[in-house]
């Protein structure tokens, strides 16, 4: 079975650059995207309804903003067992369309885009109370039962590995040590970073700024994630970044399971 999680810098944006091609030469069994940007009817009958995929959505009140959607292939080897649940069931949160919930027989699938904290740092306040209170969901979760796999865009950078610059970074959005923290906070709890089971080293990244051709040499950061509660690790068989698939500053990165 084989998850992807990607965001898309924009839903119809990636359209014109080819998703629906590549989504069929991959043939991923679930398709997690994040900052969607798009409420469901004003997108394209075959955004909205892919062929051969479920698709869900979790859209921010306000357009053009945020948002999160999960597409589920029909004739996948997992079927939902009940409408995915949108949002953490705060409203501050919700509005902004950051979290889906699917519920699956092996597994709950949480499909998250956690906010950016900004380059000037107004946002941090409410980016790590969102965390706090995402960790304190995903563990009433796991009291009750339920084994997780949270995929999407993070928006930190966990590790001195996981960027190409950390000393220029360390007082900067998305590797401040407080974030940082939150990411420790995860492992703690039982949950663990799926890529990290296959690869030790640096230079892995899934996001690049689009200036200073920073894509092509390489110099950016991981922020994109599966992590998966400690109780699915054994089921665990690949994670890997798709860093040659193109059309966002972010790339896909890729889950099997057994």
């Amino acid at each position: 079975m084989r998850l992807i999680t990607w965001n898309v810098n924009g839903l119809r944006a990636v359209a014109r650059k080819g998703l629906l091609s590549w989504l069929e030469a991959e043939k991923p069994d679930i398709l997690c995207m994040q900052e969607t940007k798009a409420h469901r009817g004003q997108l394209a009958p075959e955004l909205a309804t892919p062929d051969g995929y479920e698709a869900h959505f979790h859209s921010a009140k306000k357009k053009g903003y945020s948002g999160v959607s999960t597409w589920v292939r029909n004739d996948g080897p997992v079927a939902l067992k009940a409408e995915p649940t949108a949002g953490l069931g705060i409203e501050r949160f919700d509005e902004e369309g950051r979290v889906l919930i699917t519920e699956f027989e092996p597994f709950t699938l949480i499909n998250c885009y956690f906010p950016n904290s900004q380059r000037t740092l107004d946002r941090l306040d409410y980016k790590l109370d969102f965390y706090d209170t995402f960790l304190h969901y995903c563990n009433r979760l796991r009291r009750e039962g339920k084994r997780l796999i949270i995929t999407g865009d993070y928006n930190i950078a966990h590790k001195e590995i996981d960027l190409a610059r950390p000393k220029e970074n360390r007082k900067n959005s998305g590797f401040l040590p407080e974030e940082r923290d939150r990411l420790d906070q995860f492992v703690a709890h039982g949950y663990v970073d799926a890529f990290r089971l296959f690869q030790d080293g640096s230079g892995h990244y899934t996001w690049w700024s689009y200036l200073f051709n920073a894509r092509t040499a390489n110099v950016g950061w991981r922020i994109d994630y599966f992590f998966v509660s400690d109780d699915l690790v054994d089921e665990v068989k690949d994670c890997t970044i798709l860093n040659e698939v193109e059309g966002s500053d972010h790339c896909p990165v890729s889950l099997e399971l057994t």
